[in-house]
């Protein structure tokens, strides 16, 4: 009956060792894995989070500053339409110049 417990008690040992050994072996294999990904990753040259919502908030306040440019552009060439067609002399002129040309 001694041997029984005994051979059992040395399975029990082994099988404990066998998984603390593989608890090692996982634990080895996943900083093997973390670190072939950290190396793989710095090659992709990413930017970090900070430097994308600099370049964000850069290329937002470059769009409003375009569409209050467009907006400034409209409204000079309205302003200037409606100079041009206030001046006849300029208009007959125009119209002189593009008959002659013909």
């Amino acid at each position: 009956m001694q041997t029984k417990n005994r051979f059992l008690h040395d399975i029990a040992k082994v099988a404990n060792t066998a998984i603390s050994t593989l608890a090692g072996v996982k634990q080895e294999i996943e900083a093997i894995a973390r670190h072939q990904f950290e190396n793989y990753i710095s090659t992709l040259e990413l930017v970090g989070r900070d430097e994308f919502e600099a370049t964000k908030a850069m290329a937002t306040e470059a769009r409003i500053k375009q569409e209050n440019m467009q907006k400034r552009i409209e409204k000079l060439e309205s302003q200037l339409a409606n100079n041009i067609s206030r001046q006849p002399a300029y208009n007959q002129k125009l119209t002189k110049k593009k008959k002659q040309t013909k």
